[in-house]
């Protein structure tokens, strides 16, 4: 797949990610706490499925 993702993107998805996870683990949000993986996910492979339909990217042009 082709990378679609910048890096503030990364970051962003990456720092709530791991919000989620520990707010699901703590109990203060329940089983939400599992979208937390999915974006921690698509930060670590750079790819987002949302965006390819569109042909959306958040990579900046050279």
């Amino acid at each position: 797949m082709k990378i679609n993702m910048g890096s503030t993107d990364r970051t962003l998805r990456l720092i709530a990610g791991i919000i989620l996870i520990a707010l699901g683990l703590t109990g203060v949000i329940g089983w939400w706490g599992i979208i937390g993986v999915v974006l921690v996910a698509t930060a670590v492979v750079r790819v987002c499925p949302a965006y390819l339909p569109f042909g959306l990217s958040t990579l900046r042009k050279k």
